[in-house]
């Protein structure tokens, strides 16, 4: 199989919103002192130190988006079969990206210094929305042009 840049930047992508989706399910089995690492709301640590539902049932909401993603990225890259809402899905996931790598830009310093949780994970969601992007330009490509994606 070859696979254009833009395929690579997007398999990047699903594999990166796939490993964030493992990495917030285990938040759950880890427990409180892993949710306060991943900087989660206060009301998700309290409840995973109280065991009530609120942050195992949040996290797999999450997990489950972030796994959604991956199979829209991988769908688009012809991994997988094509999925409905295929082109719309992309732009929204790449917008969606892009501004969680965007609007933590201000909370980088915090009255304690720099964040470097912040800046790490603003900077991969980031990159995961110019790789969406990217995706979404070459589906509309592809559509537009009537060809059909063969791998």
């Amino acid at each position: 199989m070859s696979f254009s840049i833009q395929s690579k930047l997007l398999f990047s992508a699903g594999v990166i919103a796939s490993a964030s989706a493992i990495w917030h399910l285990l938040c759950i089995l880890a427990g409180p002192s892993w949710f306060a690492f991943a900087r989660a709301p206060q009301q998700i640590i309290d409840s995973s130190i109280q065991g009530t539902l609120l942050a195992p049932i949040g996290t797999i909401i999450v997990a489950s988006l972030m796994f959604a993603c991956t199979i829209f990225a991988f769908s688009a890259i012809g991994l997988i079969r094509k999925v409905p809402l295929l082109k719309s899905a992309l732009i929204t996931i790449a917008m969606i990206c892009l501004l969680r790598g965007l609007i933590a830009v201000p909370t980088f310093v915090t009255p304690s210094g720099l964040d470097t949780w912040q800046i790490v994970a603003s900077t991969v969601w980031l990159y995961v929305g110019i790789c969406f992007s990217a995706g979404s330009i070459e589906q509309y490509s592809l559509g537009k042009l009537g060809t059909q994606k063969t791998s």
